[in-house]
C-alpha cells in the first residue's frame, strides 16, 4: 500500500539523486553507478519514525508478520528508526545503551540473494556505517565483521538476523544499526570502552542529515552486493567459486583495521574465548582467515573477535 512520502523519505530521494552523492563515487563509471543505484534503490522506501520504542528490530518483525493488517508483504528497504530505545540489545542479548542523541534504526531487506551473497550483507552494512561516520570527519574503523570503533573504543554496532513472517512466510534480512552520535554520557561500565561522534568532533552531529547520508551509503553498498551477484552469475561463477571481482570485500578492506592484528576468536568471545590467532585476511565470502601459532590456517564465517592487548597471552 502506498503512502504519502515523509519528509525524511523525500530528503533521502533528493540526496540519492544529487551531484554530491554522485561525487562520492566519481571513480565509478556512469553505467556501473546506475546499476548499483538501481539495486540499492529500495533502501528507505518506507521510513517509520518513533520517539521511543523497545526495539526497532521487534517493530520490523511486527510489520513483516502483518500485525497491522496491511495487505501484501512489507516493502523491501523499510526502515524503522527511533530517538530512543528502552530495550536495546546487541549480539548474544548484550544490553545496548540507546538514549536520545544516538542513531538507532533497523532495515528490512527482502531475501532475494543467493545464500553466499546474502552473507555479504553484514559486511556491506558495516562498510556503509563506517563511510558515513568518516564523511562527517570521524576517523572510525571496522573490526570484523562490522563493529565500528574509534581507537579501540566502540562507536557503533550492527546486528543482523534472518526473519520469516506473514501469511506467505516472507523471508527478510534484518539489519539493526546503533551509532553513538550525540549521546556522550555512558553508564559506568561503558565509560572506558564507548565513545560518540560528538566526543570525537567536539561538536554536535546534525542527526537528521547524518541519517540521510547513512541510508545513502547503505543503498550503495547493498547495491554492490547485488551487482556482485549479477557479475558472478554472468561470468559463470558463483558458489563454490570465488567472486570474479570482490567489490564488496574490497570496499570493506578499505575501512577495516583487522588484517594483520593479533586477535582472540570465539562465538561469544567476551564470555567464551576459544583461541588466539593472527587475522590474515577476509576471503571473498566474508570469512575471516586466521593463522594459528603453529601456522595452521582456519577460516571462520561466524563468531566474533576482539583485538589482543599488548602483552596479553593467548587463550
Amino acid at each position: 500500500m502506498s503512502h504519502p512520502p515523509t519528509s525524511l523519505e523525500q530528503a533521502l530521494r533528493k540526496y540519492l539523486a544529487s551531484d554530491s552523492f554522485r561525487r562520492l563515487f566519481a571513480d565509478v563509471s556512469a553505467e556501473r553507478f546506475s546499476r548499483v543505484q538501481r539495486y540499492g534503490a529500495p533502501v528507505g522506501s518506507r521510513i517509520e519514525e518513533h520517539e521511543t520504542i523497545p526495539r526497532c528490530m521487534d517493530r520490523l518483525k511486527e510489520l513483516i508478520s502483518g500485525r497491522d493488517a496491511v495487505p501484501g508483504p512489507l516493502p523491501s528497504g523499510t526502515v524503522v528508526m527511533a530517538r530512543e530505545l528502552v530495550n536495546g540489545c546487541g549480539r548474544f542479548d548484550r544490553e545496548w545503551h540507546a538514549p536520545r542523541g544516538g542513531l538507532w534504526l533497523a532495515l528490512a531487506w527482502a531475501d532475494t540473494l543467493l545464500p553466499e551473497y546474502a552473507r555479504l550483507l553484514p559486511l556491506a552494512a558495516g562498510t556503509a556505517c563506517c563511510e558515513a561516520v568518516r564523511s562527517f570527519g570521524v576517523a572510525a574503523s571496522l573490526k570484523w565483521v562490522n563493529d565500528l570503533h574509534l581507537q579501540g573504543r566502540k562507536l557503533g554496532g550492527i546486528l543482523c538476523e534472518t526473519y520469516f513472517g506473514g501469511p506467505a512466510r516472507d523471508r527478510y534480512h534484518l539489519v539493526g544499526i546503533g551509532i553513538n552520535c550525540n549521546n556522550a554520557l555512558f553508564p559506568e561500565p561503558l565509560r572506558g570502552s564507548a565513545v560518540s561522534m560528538r566526543q570525537a568532533l567536539g561538536a554536535p552531529v546534525p542527526l537528521d542529515e547524518f541519517v540521510v547520508v547513512l541510508l545513502g551509503f547503505l543503498a550503495w553498498h547493498f547495491g554492490l552486493v547485488h551487482l556482485q551477484e549479477e557479475l558472478d552469475l554472468a561470468s559463470g561463477k558463483g558458489s563454490p567459486d570465488p567472486p570474479a571481482d570482490s567489490l564488496v570485500i574490497d570496499a570493506w578492506r578499505r575501512v577495516s583495521d583487522t588484517r594483520g592484528r593479533h586477535v582472540i576468536y570465539g562465538y561469544d568471545v567476551m564470555r567464551h574465548p576459544l583461541y588466539a590467532a593472527i587475522a590474515e585476511d577476509v576471503d571473498p565470502w566474508g570469512g575471516l582467515v586466521l593463522r594459528l601459532a603453529d601456522g595452521t590456517l582456519l577460516t571462520e564465517y561466524s563468531g566474533e573477535i576482539r583485538y589482543q592487548a599488548d602483552g596479553e597471552s593467548g587463550v
